[in-house]
């Protein structure tokens, strides 16, 4: 039995509109101002191509100091749950194993906003869905209605 509540803890908001893609979509940015914690969680649905090394999707994490100008964040260490690479891809979607899934990354690097770039490579005629939430864990609670000051903690 669940003794914690989550559900006024955190916010959930949506990054990017569920949508079938064929082009390389970025999701909005997520504001990390007057929180303990943030991450994305990208959902990848059933691609109607067939995917491989030459029809793929990269998701690459980015940070940004004004929701603006976004770079690739290429160090592990402002990433929790997955890894990034040299472009600060955190994951490859190649194969239909990889499809129908979803693709959480955390961010506890020095800008205020990050994003994902869900970057496609290839010919994409029929598309995969796409969608995004971000979470994030404000430092005042409830995260939903009014502030009432109180610490999170």
């Amino acid at each position: 039995m669940p003794i914690k509540d989550m559900a006024n803890n955190i916010a959930i908001t949506q990054i990017l509109d569920p949508a079938t893609s064929t082009a390389t979509v970025n999701t909005n940015g997520v504001d990390t101002a007057g929180t303990n914690g943030a991450m994305i969680s990208v959902l990848i649905g059933e691609s109607g191509d067939t995917l491989s090394s030459s029809v793929k999707w990269d998701l690459i994490l980015q940070d940004s100091d004004d929701n603006s100008s976004f770079s690739a964040v290429t160090d592990d260490k402002f990433t929790t749950f997955a890894s990034v690479d040299s472009s600060g891809i955190y994951a490859t979607i190649d194969a239909a194993s990889e499809d129908d899934a979803t693709y959480p990354v955390g961010y506890v690097g020095p800008k205020r906003y990050f994003r994902v770039a869900c970057t496609k490579t290839g010919t994409h005629s029929n598309g995969t869905p796409i969608g995004a939430n971000g979470l994030t864990m404000p430092i005042h609670k409830p995260a939903s209605g009014s502030d009432d000051g109180s610490p999170t903690g």
